[in-house]
């Protein structure tokens, strides 16, 4: 029913069920979104019911249609700035968008591009038998100065544990593997606020491996995001049109 109002003549009124009903909205819905800015006003019969028209349905369709690629702050604030006459501030809103998906694109492809620059880990070298290892062969073995390890620890990047009868710092393999990320990382230009994240998703999935298929799908999310502008941008354009 969505489409088809769409081909009805812009004079027709349409009671907020008509619109629900298309999208599998509640009416408080569709009256929520009015007052939100996102429909434009609705004018009233002489008995105070709201009347709709086919305008407020190709608004709606576009609001539906930017949420899954936007999210509903973004989208929100699109469609308000499109019904208050301001379309350079929508114009710029979905830019905003795109720069932040962009954004999340690099950040995906340095997280893949540092697990593919780690390689095997070499055997023995400043290794204890148990897996162990300080914070000085760590630091030879990574090219930085402890001073480094130091800070990324303050960061949360890696969290040794400390030997209880001398207080060194004692790294776990699990934390060399946190330490070498980081570095890959880092060298990649990225701050430390912004690895400590990403580390504590390795962590989550319990290692990189397991981290490799949460790629997979952090890849296809971002995917499915783009082709969801898309589909917002079409919707969004064919508001503008009918408003004029």
């Amino acid at each position: 029913m969505g489409r088809n109002l769409q081909s009805r003549s812009t004079g027709e009124r349409l009671r907020p069920i008509d619109l629900a009903r298309g999208h599998g909205l509640s009416t408080q819905a569709v009256r929520n979104y009015e007052e939100a800015g996102i429909l434009p006003p609705a004018s009233r019969t002489p008995s105070g019911y709201r009347a709709y028209t086919p305008l407020h349905a190709s608004a709606l369709r576009a609001f539906l249609a930017l949420l899954p690629g936007h999210g509903h702050p973004a989208a929100t604030a699109i469609m308000r700035a499109v019904n208050e006459g301001d379309p350079d501030e929508a114009f710029r809103l979905v830019d905003e968008s795109h720069a932040l998906l962009l954004e999340d694109r690099r950040t995906l492809r340095a997280v893949e591009g540092a697990l593919r620059d780690l390689g095997p880990e070499p055997p023995g070298g400043a290794h204890r038998s148990s897996g162990d290892t300080f914070i000085g062969p760590l630091a030879r073995r990574l090219g930085i100065r402890p001073a480094t390890l130091r800070a990324w620890e303050r960061a949360g990047l890696v969290r040794p544990r400390r030997d209880p009868r001398t207080g060194y710092r004692v790294y776990a393999e699990a934390d060399v593997r946190d330490a070498r990320l980081a570095h890959q990382l880092r060298r990649g230009g990225y701050p430390l606020e912004r690895i400590a994240p990403l580390l504590a998703q390795v962590r989550a999935a319990g290692g990189l491996e397991p981290l490799e298929g949460a790629l997979g799908d952090w890849r296809a999310r971002l995917s499915a995001r783009a082709r969801a502008m898309l589909a917002g941008a079409a919707e969004l354009d064919a508001y503008l049109r009918e408003r004029g």
